[in-house]
């Protein structure tokens, strides 16, 4: 029987026995595995939470635009998110800025009006009347015949297109608040004091309007203004003047008025007796002219008969001018002319009792 090859036998060693782990040990691997099972479901909460934060609503009336580290997603008019639910990686990746569209922004001026705090200006307080202003705090503008006033404006204006409004401008709201200050400034400039005041309030809050709106589209603010709300006053100290002109202004207007109602009254009344005179004047000669035109038509028509027998046509007249002349008369007395042609005597009897008075009873 042949021996094994000594150099060809391999000796098989034992593996090493596993040493077994402690309490301890096996109490902290369970730890550390629970502690990472925790952690993952936290930081898949913490997802979840991050990406549903990036949800957000858009109003009917608004737009929004999302900026993504300050650069807007998209280009155009489709940069413009619609009404509705939107979703964009939550801050800071993505930032939502949503524009108002049809809803109206306000901006107030804050150039000529006077040093006042919030609190005496609701509560109607008056400023104290001070012996010049202080241009540190004091607001004024200056009118065209060289006076000083206090003035301020409430632009209500609307956004048109809202990438300009809100990329071409760091703060697009202070941009329309400079344009409405420069145009307060400029139109006080033209316009006189009494006119800003009293005469044409109207065409001053007008003229400021139409200023803003062509400083807006030079500067291509990318808004639509709605309404300028204008108010103006006299300084303090001289408030008291302004109310006495104010007064003798009044004054005036009333007589002018007074002089005008007069002046319509008289010039009515003449107009009304003039036109009943020309009416008047126009019935009598159209009378007459009817008149005369019957009584040359019917000489017309006598004139045949004149001519066929002067003296009956004589007699005749003269009776009908005897008849009607003598209707009222009382005693009538009549002369024929004699036969022979000598002169009659004619004897009144001129005294004649007077008649008796009537009695009651006879009457």
């Amino acid at each position: 029987m042949a021996e094994p090859d000594s150099q060809n036998q391999v000796t098989a060693t034992p593996p090493a026995p596993e040493t077994p782990l402690d309490a301890g040990s096996q109490a902290l691997a369970e730890a550390l595995r629970s502690s990472f099972a925790i952690v993952k479901f936290v930081m898949v909460l913490l997802v979840g939470v991050f990406l549903i934060s990036g949800f957000f609503q858009v109003g009917p009336q608004e737009r929004a635009l999302v900026l993504r580290f300050g650069r807007p997603t998209r280009a155009g008019a489709k940069a413009l998110l619609g009404p509705g639910l939107h979703w964009s990686f939550p801050y800071p990746i993505d930032e939502c800025v949503k524009v108002s569209i049809t809803g109206l922004q306000n901006v107030n001026s804050t150039v000529g009006w006077f040093a006042i705090t919030p609190e005496l200006e609701l509560a109607g307080a008056e400023p104290m009347p001070v012996p010049s202003l202080n241009p540190a705090v004091d607001g004024y503008a200056l009118t065209a015949d060289g006076n000083i006033i206090h003035t301020r404006a409430i632009l209500k204006y609307r956004i048109e297109d809202p990438i300009r409004y809100v990329f071409s401008f760091v703060n697009a709201s202070n941009a329309v608040q400079n344009a409405l200050n420069e145009a307060m400034i400029h139109t006080a400039s033209r316009f006189n004091v009494d006119d800003v005041l009293t005469r044409d309030i109207a065409g001053f809050r007008e003229a400021v309007r139409r200023r803003v709106s062509e400083l807006a589209e030079k500067r291509d603010l990318g808004i639509v203004v709605e309404q300028c709300d204008v108010q103006s006053r006299p300084p303090g100290k001289l408030k008291e003047d302004f109310a006495n002109v104010l007064k003798a202004e009044i004054t005036r207007n009333a007589v002018l008025n007074n002089a005008r109602s007069y002046e319509n009254q008289v010039l009515s009344k003449a107009t009304a007796d003039a036109n009943a005179r020309l009416n008047l004047a126009q019935s009598e000669r159209a009378r007459l002219v009817a008149e005369v035109s019957s009584r040359a038509e019917q000489f017309q028509q006598l004139l045949p008969k004149y001519q066929e027998n002067p003296a009956l046509f004589v007699q005749q007249r003269l009776a009908e001018t005897l008849g009607r002349s003598l209707t009222n008369v009382q005693d009538k007395i009549f002369v024929p002319e004699s036969l022979d042609g000598k002169a009659k005597e004619l004897r009144l009897l001129l005294n004649r009792e007077p008649p008796k008075p009537k009695t009651e009873e006879t009457k």
